[in-house]
Parts: structure tokens; sequence; C-alpha cells
């Protein structure tokens, strides 16, 4: 009985099957007119400037992946050489769980000390190798356009597994953030610190238990600057404290930059930008929820 209920808990720490018995990958990347009206969230007041991107990957055909890159107002408030990387879990997208990404990405850069941000898809969502070549081309792509050199890499479900190998093998990688990630190919973590780290996780999530994120939170260390937080009775895309994650993403996307946190800016991170009947909704349409990825 022992060793069986030992069985029981290495399983319900090993994500890898769930994403590998899913439908395959798809033939081609995502274009950026199936993302049409999703450059600003809903209810923004205070719009960054948004480009929309296809970034080029030099490993073979279909060689470009799709993001949303929002910048200051003006150049003059770009003063920060850091920029938030936001990726999705196994069905790719470009909203985040619980729409956060969306919104988070407009409030980081419209704010009084600003820092850029990408929303980037996959070309190949769930497929680690070619997932983490686009967060690759897409940091050389903002280094060698915009100057930037430091990332904050914030992920969500298998958008752990990216994160944490990029965040392990490139030093340009100032901190990694995720939200209910799984276990697999998240060995980067190791080799984190002493970087920072920021886990959150629904202890109700019935797609990845908490338990993978305490795992990574053991597998980080204790050299270095690490945070659990878990939400009690939270689902997978943490519906139900989807904008108090968002702001604790946000304040640490602004810590790894070097970047203090006034009373303007803080208040601007509480802004409501997704209503609660909105928020599923926007992933759907922004593909957060393809390849039977959920909320639960």
């Amino acid at each position: 009985m022992q060793r069986f209920f030992k069985f029981l808990k290495l399983s319900a720490m090993a994500p890898a099957e769930s994403s590998a018995s899913r439908p395959c990958t798809p033939s081609s990347p995502a274009k950026l007119s199936a993302y049409e009206g999703l450059s600003h969230p809903p209810h923004h007041a205070k719009p960054s400037i948004v480009t929309a991107l296809s970034i080029k990957v030099d490993d073979g055909p279909d060689g470009a992946v799709p993001g949303f890159l929002h910048l200051p107002p003006t150049s003059s408030s770009h003063s920060t050489s850091t920029a938030a990387i936001l990726l999705s879990g196994a069905g790719g997208g470009i909203v985040g769980p619980s729409s956060i990404y969306l919104s988070l990405a407009d409030k980081l850069s419209s704010l009084k000390h600003p820092v850029p941000a990408l929303r980037l898809d996959y070309r190949y969502p769930a497929r680690n190798k070619y997932c983490v070549k686009d967060v690759v081309a897409a940091m050389d792509y903002l280094e060698q356009r915009h100057h930037i050199n430091k990332f904050v890499l914030v992920g969500w479900s298998f958008g752990g597994a990216p994160v944490f190998t990029v965040g392990g093998m490139d030093k340009r990688v100032v901190g990694c953030a995720t939200v209910a990630s799984q276990t697999a190919e998240t060995d980067g973590i190791r080799s984190l610190a002493p970087r920072p780290l920021f886990l959150l996780h629904g202890t109700g999530d019935r797609c990845l238990s908490y338990s993978c994120s305490e795992r990574l939170y053991a597998q980080y260390g204790s050299k270095g600057d690490r945070e659990l937080k878990l939400f009690d009775g939270d689902d997978h895309a943490l519906t139900r404290n989807s904008l108090k994650a968002e702001k604790l993403i946000g304040t640490f996307v602004l810590k790894c930059a070097g970047v203090g946190l006034d009373g303007e800016d803080d208040a601007a991170l509480e802004e409501q930008l997704v209503n609660e009947a909105e928020k599923v909704g926007l992933m759907k349409k922004g593909g957060d929820l393809r390849r039977n990825e959920s909320v639960e």
C-alpha cells in the first residue's frame, strides 16, 4: 500500500503525459489575422502602443512566430532595458490564463515607469524544443530592434517548460514566473538561482496539481529569491483570483526590472481591464484554450 501511494503521488507531479495525450500540434503556426481585435483589453484607459509581429525563427519551414508587442505610448518614457515575455499553455495563444496577459501587457507598458511586454504565441504548441527557439528568437529580436537585453519570462501551464528551459540557459533572463506550471521539461529551474522565481497555483487545479509548483519550488533550491503563492480552491487559470494574480505578477516583473512601484503605478496595476464575464471568452478567442487546454 505504501508503494502504491508513492506511485500515485509521483504521477500527480508528472504532467507530461496529459500533454502527450492531447490532439497533435497544428501543421502550421497560427496567423496574426486569427487574433484580430485582441491588441488591447476591452476596457483599457491608457493604451500602450501595440505592434503585431511575426518574428523570424531560423530552424526550417514555417519559421515565424506571431506575437503582440506592447511599448510605452512615447519613446521618451521607455527608460528600462528589461521586457516581459508572456507565454501561454499547451494550446498556444496570446491572452493568457483568465486573459491576464492581455490586461497586464497594457498596464506594464503604460505605467509611469513602463516595462515593455510581448505576448508571444508558439509555432508548435506543446513541443518544447520549438517553443524554446521561439522564445530565444523573440529575445534576439527585442535586443536587436529595441535595445532590450534583459527579460522576465512568464508562463502558464505547459509554458513553464520553455520558461525554465530558456531561463536556465540564457543569462539575459533576470526572473521567471509561472501560473500552474507543469514539471515536465523544466530541469532548467535548477540553474536559475539566484535569479528570482515566483510560482502561482490554485489548490483546486484539476489539470495540474499544485504539487507541481511545490516540486519546482524545491528544485530551485534555497540559494536565491523564491516565492510560492497558493490560491485556496482556485482552478487551473486562477479564475477566482485573476486580478490579484495579475497584480502580483506585474509587481514581480517590475522588481526584476529594477523599477520601483509608487502609488500611481500600484493603483494602475489594480485596474480591472477585463470583466469577469469576459475573461474565458477572450481565452477562447485568443487561442489559449486550443488542444483541450483547460481553465479547470
